[in-house]
């Protein structure tokens, strides 16, 4: 099974900004967590990180036909984009949408996500954890193809 790992604007800075609400571990520490837990599902993971959201796009074109499912924290623009969610309904890759914190609890603009209506499911609220407990939904609900 092939799952791409997509992160959005600002995830390059994890550790250094703002610790206190997105946690000290880096997204190299998350993607090396990441890599452990999917050796022992037998998942490939491809990961990438996009700070303008056009680039964040053409990331999920990449992905059809090469890819059996993905996890994306697309950051802010998980709350405004609907050329995101667009993208993402486009390629028909299952995806789950990943947040380190709950966007619930947050400040009134981040708690609607434009993207989880067309999501697998949302895990968030969990720190670092989040992207290891959507790997293992998606790879509970996702046969990959053939």
């Amino acid at each position: 099974m092939r799952v791409a790992v997509l992160n959005g604007p600002n995830l390059n800075l994890l550790g250094k900004r703002e610790p206190s609400v997105y946690g000290r571990e880096t997204l190299a520490d998350i993607e090396r967590r990441l890599r452990s837990l999917a050796e022992t599902f037998g998942v490939t993971l491809t990961f990438s990180q996009h700070n303008g959201e056009g680039e964040l796009i053409e990331a999920i074109h990449a992905l059809r036909g090469c890819c059996d499912g993905a996890l994306l924290n697309a950051g802010a623009y998980t709350h405004s984009s609907l050329a995101i969610r667009d993208a993402l309904v486009g390629v028909e890759v299952p995806f789950v949408e990943v947040h380190l914190t709950n966007i619930f609890s947050r400040e009134p603009e981040r708690r609607h996500s434009m993207l989880a209506p067309a999501a697998l499911g949302v895990v968030c609220g969990f720190g670092a954890d989040s992207y290891e407990l959507a790997l293992r939904g998606l790879v509970a609900r996702v046969v990959p193809r053939g």
